[in-house]
């Protein structure tokens, strides 16, 4: 393919740019550029002069002979200072000599073109880069090394069985294999099912590893809500008050517990009130509860709160120095910071309620796959199992085999491969 080129690392002053090459006749390009005399052995790192045309850099350049490399062509790539005209300068001058600026993750696309990758592995390249928790980057490194494929292949394989089965039957009617074919069939897929449930069951701790986990502060004004929304963030984002009804809308932050994004809401303290800024306040409090993964309810005696009905709540008593007891779970206090860490351990154990290590659905897209996956499989064992003719399972499966083929960009449509790629930056 013709070559491109792009600026592979962020934009702005930096130690070091890369700059990435890829496609037919980079090597020869890379040696119009670059001081070394004599052969480039692949994989090997060189000291020299980038010449940009206009000035000189002194830096690195390594080449990656195809298929052995990232995109599967000929790589090659220039370590250069990480000033914004000197990155700019080297990729000027290889698309003087050339190339073709690259457009968004087309180095990826190249990769998945050249089987280098799945296309779910390339979803979790992306959910890598624009991780914000430590267990997001396991969650994309996961896909990344295509466990997901892996984990769905022996379904795959299942469904390829059953269809194998069932066409022999068809095809020699005279040798009675259906009774065998049926028993095995409705076995096999049996256990594809199960496989594709328990994959479905985890799509609830995938969408929290993604977006992070939803805690809204919530309670009567002065519960102290805003100081102990303050504590868990580690800093002072909402305006401390001994006056009531301080907070009116509703201000977020994020922080990071054990290994898992918290996206934490300070509310308007609830209460009736003839202001109708204040009103506004709490009628987005409580819009903002009915919404979270996790309710912090600051308990006072008394207060009248009423909480959404299937939300998820931690009762908490704050001020635990002046000696209160609400007969909550947990007592803290924001000023000596007493219970403070045994609260975000409640916190992690009720917001996300799994271990974040092993394979899980995190995009909406690989949920809808394995979805219709597992329905269609579904559909075929209660044929199989009701006695209808095999023939009418067959439809199913292969919609099965389909679906579960689009993990991996297969049998992906072509829009969907151009929406995801469209995602990536330039130089990916």
């Amino acid at each position: 393919m013709e070559p491109i080129a792009a600026v592979a690392t962020a934009q702005g002053a930096g130690g070091i740019a890369v700059v990435r090459l890829s496609g037919e006749g980079v090597l020869a390009l890379a040696k119009n550029m670059f001081s070394r005399k004599g052969e480039f052995v692949p994989n090997h790192m060189y000291a020299g002069e980038i010449d940009c045309g206009s000035f000189r850099d002194f830096g690195m350049c390594v080449y990656f002979r195809a298929p052995r490399s990232f995109t599967g062509e000929d790589v090659v790539e220039f370590h250069c200072h990480g000033g914004t005209e000197i990155a700019r300068g080297v990729l000027k001058r290889a698309v003087s000599l050339g190339a073709r600026p690259a457009e968004r993750g087309e180095f990826t696309r190249r990769a998945f073109l050249n089987g280098k990758l799945s296309l779910s592995a390339c979803e979790g390249m992306a959910a890598m880069i624009g991780a914000e928790s430590a267990a997001e980057v396991r969650a994309g490194y996961s896909l990344y090394t295509e466990k997901l494929i892996k984990e769905t292949e022996r379904q795959r394989v299942l469904l390829t069985e059953c269809l194998a089965g069932m066409e022999a039957d068809v095809d020699f009617p005279e040798e009675d294999l259906e009774r065998d074919t049926r028993a095995q069939l409705i076995e096999k897929l049996g256990e594809a099912e199960r496989g594709l449930e328990k994959l479905l069951s985890q799509y609830s701790v995938g969408k929290k590893i993604k977006r992070g986990i939803n805690v809204v502060f919530c309670g009567a004004p002065n519960a102290g809500k805003s100081t102990l929304f303050n504590a868990l963030l580690g800093y002072d984002r909402a305006i401390v008050s001994p006056h009531a009804g301080t907070t009116r809308d509703a201000l977020e932050g994020e922080t990071e517990i054990g290994d898992m994004l918290f996206r934490l809401t300070d509310t308007a303290g609830i209460r009736e009130s003839d202001d109708e800024v204040e009103r506004e306040g709490v009628r987005r409090a409580e819009n903002a509860a009915r919404a979270a993964d996790l309710i912090v309810y600051l308990r006072e005696e008394g207060d009248g709160v009423v909480l959404p009905e299937g939300v998820p709540v931690v009762t908490v008593c704050a001020k635990c120095d002046q000696k209160r007891d609400m007969g909550c779970e947990i007592c803290v206090s924001a000023y000596t910071g007493e219970g403070i860490e045994e609260l975000k351990n409640l916190l992690y154990e009720r917001g996300v309620g799994a271990e974040t290590e092993g394979v899980f659905l995190m995009e909406e897209r690989h949920f809808s796959a394995v979805k219709e996956a597992r329905e269609g499989i579904a559909r075929a064992r209660r044929a199989a199992e009701e006695g209808l003719p095999l023939e009418l399972c067959a439809e199913d499966l292969r919609l099965a085999r389909i679906a579960l083929g689009s993990l991996s960009g297969e049998t992906a449509a072509d829009e969907v491969v151009e929406e995801i790629f469209s995602k990536f930056c330039v130089g990916k």
